[in-house]
């Protein structure tokens, strides 16, 4: 079985400005920059369309004990139609005290969701995408 969402050749350009929501479009501007700034790594899109795209950042290879393994993004992010997603692969058990300082924001099994940045308290977030930053590191070194 091979992963649906693999990276493509979609421009990071043509996906912020296919937002048409100036200020979701403005924050994941902000995400992007922010991200790649932290991470070192370049941004790429990941999924089958614009609309459904993933900005990713960095890969790692996984293998699981079933067998069943892949490439993924280490973070990211997407401007889906109620939230933007931020894809935080690690998990959130050792994000217990940013996630009670980061504002407004619900949590699935590695997204954050949260409606606009401006719910949420900036520099909270940046510390959460290092610390995802780290994990992957020590987890899946390079």
């Amino acid at each position: 079985m091979t992963n649906k969402t693999v990276p493509t050749d979609l421009k990071i350009g043509d996906y912020i400005s296919s937002i048409t929501d100036s200020q979701r479009r403005e924050d994941c501007q902000w995400l992007l920059e922010t991200m790649q700034d932290i991470s070192g790594y370049e941004p790429t899109l990941w999924g089958a369309s614009l609309k459904s795209a993933i900005v990713g950042f960095g890969t790692y290879h996984y293998k699981y004990e079933s067998g069943r393994e892949g490439d993924f993004m280490r973070l990211g992010f997407a401007n889906r139609a109620q939230n933007i997603s931020l894809y935080i692969i690690p998990g959130y058990e050792s994000l217990g005290d940013e996630l009670s300082r980061l504002g407004k924001h619900k949590t699935g099994k590695s997204c954050l969701y949260i409606k606009r940045l401006s719910d949420v308290d900036r520099d909270v977030l940046k510390d959460i995408i290092r610390k995802d930053v780290a994990i992957m590191a020590e987890r899946y070194p390079e």
